[in-house]
């Protein structure tokens, strides 16, 4: 089966008055049908950004300047949503009707001067055509109906009573679940989820957790899980993208990233995560360093002067491709692939025999034409002797 999402080489710059600022550079991986894909990684390293532009929704300065995302929806042929206009029809109707948003902050997305109730009817009758393809348009009333159902399969308490509540009348937790009503309003295949856990407790997340996977076991949806914890990743997930200064640096199965991280990046974020088997009062693993800023990236690989595994001349000095290490695993790492030595190793070759074909040639030139010069000097000596005999002939002949 195609996959549901195929993002390729994507490129999203930021052009500000101090530089560009390549907030995703080069990212690539694919979402399958009724799949569960995390998104990992520390604060900056992009992955918002990436969803933002999946959805286009960045905004200015930043702009998507390179690379492919390829949605597959009801049309026989996939779309690629970097070639539509963010403005247009055809992007509007995949925008909560193909593709829904859960944002990390419900409080900041949601109006307060309008009940939630409102808000996820008006999502309702935007994308009516998804409940129903055929018939009468729908009404109020019914999407107002839809909006109870939609809350009680989210579990929210009374919905009759929650629809008509502004957004700060409601806990952390009522908000997030009438964020995930509200994405789910436009029925769509592939739903993504930018940090849902973040801003609530730790029973509350347990909640929203268990409610997700519900509805993905439901309804088929397939879930971009966007977070920095990676025990949530764990629990949710079927396959881990890790992404690192805007680039994905190991994507696999979650089985294989937990039990057999390759890169070094992705074996510190495990590293890093507390455990109960530590002795008292140690100190936390943590991970050397700090992202660079994103204005001043270091050369080859990004990751490479926070690395423990850094190879003096091959890393601070090309950037390593995503290439298969394990069955269904990728890594980028000089660690498990040298490819840019070889390429490196053979332009310096051809440049070599380049110069030494050039230096043959100089030297046969100059052989061709020491050998000229030598035939013309002995053809000139050879003629002008030539020129006295035959003159010394003529002068002896005309003597008598």
């Amino acid at each position: 089966m195609a996959p549901l999402l195929e993002v390729r080489d994507l490129k999203v710059y930021f052009h500000l008055a101090e530089g560009v600022v390549r907030a995703v550079d080069g990212a690539s991986f694919d979402v399958e049908p009724g799949q569960v894909v995390g998104i990992v990684g520390e604060s900056g390293c992009g992955k918002s950004v990436m969803m933002r532009a999946i959805l286009q929704i960045v905004e200015p300065p930043g702009h998507v300047v390179g690379g492919s995302m390829l949605f597959r929806a009801d049309v026989a042929e996939p779309v690629d949503l970097a070639r539509l206009s963010a403005r247009g029809a055809a992007m509007r109707a995949i925008r909560g009707g193909e593709i829904g948003l859960i944002p990390q902050e419900p409080m900041a997305s949601f109006s307060p001067v309008h009940t939630v109730g409102d808000q996820v009817i008006e999502a309702l009758l935007l994308h009516q055509r998804k409940w129903r393809p055929q018939g009468s348009v729908l009404s109020r009333a019914e999407a107002r109906q839809m909006t109870a159902e939609l809350f009680r399969d989210v579990g929210i308490s009374m919905p009759g009573e929650r629809i008509d509540a502004y957004p700060w009348q409601l806990s952390g937790g009522l908000r997030q679940r009438a964020m995930i009503a509200m994405a789910l309003a436009g029925r769509p295949r592939l739903l993504i989820a930018d940090e849902p856990t973040t801003a609530i407790d730790v029973t509350t997340q347990a909640q929203v957790l268990n409610l997700l996977r519900d509805l993905q076991r439901r309804h088929g949806t397939a879930i971009i899980f966007i977070t920095h914890d990676l025990g949530v990743i764990a629990q949710i997930a079927h396959y881990v993208v890790v992404m690192y200064l805007g680039r994905v640096v190991e994507q696999g199965p979650v089985d294989a990233i937990f039990h057999a991280p390759k890169h070094p990046y992705t074996q510190a974020l495990l590293t890093s995560i507390p455990s109960l088997l530590a002795p008292p009062q140690s100190l936390l693993p943590t991970i050397a360093g700090s992202i660079p800023h994103p204005l001043s990236r270091p050369a080859g690989c990004a990751f490479h002067p926070r690395c423990r595994d850094v190879i003096a001349g091959i890393c601070d000095r090309h950037t390593p491709a995503l290439s298969l290490v394990a069955p269904a695993q990728s890594a980028s790492c000089f660690l498990y692939h040298r490819e840019q030595d070889r390429d490196h190793g053979s332009a310096l070759s051809e440049e070599s025999g380049a110069g030494r074909r050039e230096e043959d040639r100089d030297h046969g030139s100059a052989l061709s034409e020491e050998s000229g010069a030598g035939h013309r000097e002995e053809d000139r000596d050879h003629g002008s002797a030539l020129s006295e005999e035959s003159g010394a002939g003529r002068r002896d002949e005309a003597a008598p």
